[in-house]
């Protein structure tokens, strides 16, 4: 481990995590009605139907495998009794799945918001940015993937990646563990610290949020302000305003 190591696989992820809390917090003070998707929806809606689906079932599943795979350990799987061999085939054949879904989705939103004029006018330079670093992540991810795993002889991350990522956590990192991983895991963790940078300054940051205020927000009620509204009489509390 030299001090390149040190800087790459312990500076690298506390500045980008410290990146990540904080930009949230700026983000959400000063910028909360940009906090939002951002839909385009009501431009085009027949790609949209397609590729959203895709990618976000995709990457959900993707995002489950990951923090099986990262934050429980190999001994915990073991003692449910999921045997190695199970769980290495489970965790290739379903994150190979899952990867495909997501990067083909990913595929169709770019083409469509780069082909679908008013979708193109609403893209902004952090869209792009973002677009550029995440489809980074799912390639080099899915490429890991294939070549340790399907190409390969094979490669239990959870006995280098997987403590190396805890240990960051626990604020002993053991950045000897990430350095000896294979280049294209070693290129999947750094641009994945990358997204993390970025994050809360793009529209990636609905997806830390949910609606949960609409199950106790009162209904909005309308109310015509017409005299001839019908041949009924209206209900109670829903007389014509003067």
């Amino acid at each position: 481990m030299n001090a390149l190591d040190v800087v790459l696989w312990v500076v690298a992820p506390y500045l980008a995590i410290t990146v990540f809390v904080l930009g949230h917090v700026w983000r959400y003070r000063y910028d909360k009605f940009g906090w939002t998707t951002r839909s385009s929806q009501m431009y085009e809606s027949r790609l949209l139907r397609i590729g959203s689906p895709l990618f976000h079932f995709g990457i959900l599943v993707v995002l489950l495998g990951h923090i099986g795979g990262l934050v429980i350990p190999k001994s915990w799987t073991e003692a449910a009794g999921v045997s190695e061999e199970v769980y290495h085939v489970s965790a290739v054949v379903l994150g190979t799945v899952a990867g495909v879904a997501t990067l083909g989705g990913l595929a169709i939103l770019i083409y469509r918001r780069r082909t679908v004029g008013p979708v193109f006018t609403a893209t902004t330079r952090n869209d792009k940015l973002m677009y550029a670093v995440l489809s980074l992540v799912i390639v080099l991810g899915l490429a890991a993937t294939v070549a340790a795993n399907v190409v390969g002889g094979g490669y239990d991350y959870r006995t280098t990646i997987s403590p190396w990522f805890r240990s960051i956590f626990l604020l002993q990192p053991e950045a000897g563990l990430m350095a000896g991983a294979p280049p294209l895991f070693q290129l999947h963790a750094l641009s994945a610290l990358l997204l993390f940078a970025i994050w809360p300054f793009t529209r990636l940051v609905h997806m830390l949020t949910a609606p949960v205020g609409y199950l106790t927000r009162p209904y909005i009620v309308y109310r015509s302000r017409d005299d001839q509204s019908g041949s009924r009489k209206p209900r109670r509390g829903w007389e014509p305003t003067r």
